[in-house]
Formats: structure tokens, C-alpha cells, sequence
């Protein structure tokens, strides 16, 4: 008989609890901006929802997870709601928005890369499959609210992504366990994304000439 830590509860664990993180990061830049009750419920399931969406498209998982299961809206619904009545108190916590972002880019990652192995992609597209997962929600959250997406400028976004995602990968190329796999990747992609946040670490990025040279 398998232990209760399955991939498989493992996996659907990671999605149901990064749902709700995203959810919350898309609700308080919906309150911050000054959206109602309605907005604020559809930049929640916008952030919950994108990148699984684009995941299940890509895979041929149709329909898509998030929309053809109703416990991904309800878990986006209830994140949304608790940051419209309750926003005062999630402001008291350190940078939640980024804090929950991260979360929910981690565990997003790497069930995104979960599923594209168990879809029969090859690792390494796997990995990329993964960190679009995990950097969907975040993208579509920004447009709707007329802001840069963070992927474009953030400290070590996708690439937090990326290494989450990849930890999977590489544990089945191994054939080691997919939970303890995806519960490491989740640690890693998230300690990443925070340790950035916190430091300010991040890529290159071009050096531009001075006005005066320029002209």
C-alpha cells in the first residue's frame, strides 16, 4: 500500500494551494487598484488560472483543468473574497503581493512540469512547460492592471521558474520519487524568488550610453 504522500496528492496538493496564492496576489493588486467585488474576483481567477490553462493547451488537456473543475474557481473565489474583506489585515504582512507571488510561482513550476512529464514531454521541454505554468498567472494579472509584467523586470522571475521546474525534471530523469521531487523544486524556486526580492539579485541587463553620448 503507497503512502499518503502520493505524487499524485502531492500534485494536486501543489495546484489546489498555488491556485489560492495566486488568487490572493491577483486580489490585492485588485484592491490596491481600486476594483469592486467583481473585478477584484476576476484579476484573482486571472492570476490563479492562466498558467494552467495555457499548460492544459498545450498538452492536449482539454478542457482545461482550471475551468472544467470547479473546485480551481471556487478556491480562486475564495481568495478573492477574504482580500476584499479582509485586505487591511493581509497589508500587515510583509510584501504580500511578491511574498504570495512566489508561492504561487514555486508550486505552479513544478506541477507544471509534473504534468508535462506525465503528458510524455521530453525533460527539457517539460521544464520550459513548467516555468510557463508558473509564469502565466503573474503576466495576465499585470496587463489587466496596465502594469509591466514582473517576468519582464523582476529579480530572477522565470529563471526561479525555471530552476524549480527543473529539479523535477532531473529527479525523473533519475527515476528518483515525483513528491519529494516536487516538494524540493517548490523550495528551491521559491527560496530563489525571495532571496532575490530581499537582495536585489538579478540578471544582466544592458548598460545604456549616457543622454549626452547618445546626442
Amino acid at each position: 500500500m503507497d503512502g499518503i504522500l502520493t505524487a499524485g496528492t502531492v500534485l494536486a496538493a501543489l495546484d489546489l494551494i498555488g491556485t489560492f496564492v495566486f488568487a490572493l496576489s491577483g486580489a490585492v493588486v485588485a484592491v490596491r487598484r481600486g476594483l469592486d467585488l467583481f473585478g477584484v474576483l476576476v484579476l484573482s481567477f486571472a492570476a490563479a488560472s492562466a498558467g494552467g490553462i495555457l499548460r492544459d493547451l498545450l498538452i492536449g488537456a482539454v478542457p482545461p483543468a482550471a475551468i472544467s473543475q470547479p473546485r480551481y474557481v471556487l478556491t480562486a473565489c475564495v481568495a478573492g473574497v477574504f482580500a476584499f474583506y479582509r485586505h487591511a489585515l493581509i497589508e500587515r504582512f510583509r510584501n504580500p503581493v511578491q511574498v504570495s507571488d512566489a508561492a504561487g510561482l514555486a508550486l505552479f513550476a513544478v506541477s507544471g512540469a509534473q504534468k508535462a512529464l506525465g503528458a510524455g514531454l521530453e525533460p527539457a521541454m517539460a521544464a520550459l512547460l513548467g516555468m510557463l505554468t508558473g509564469i502565466g498567472g503573474g503576466i495576465l494579472r499585470d496587463v489587466l492592471v496596465a502594469q509591466v509584467p514582473a517576468v519582464l523586470k523582476a529579480d530572477l522571475y522565470a529563471v526561479a521558474a525555471l530552476a524549480g521546474a527543473g529539479v523535477v525534471v532531473t529527479a525523473h530523469a533519475l527515476d528518483l520519487p515525483a513528491a519529494p521531487s516536487m516538494l524540493a523544486g517548490a523550495a528551491l524556486c521559491f527560496g530563489l524568488r525571495v532571496m532575490a526580492i530581499r537582495h536585489g539579485w538579478q540578471l544582466p541587463v544592458p548598460r545604456l550610453p549616457d543622454r549626452e553620448d547618445r546626442s
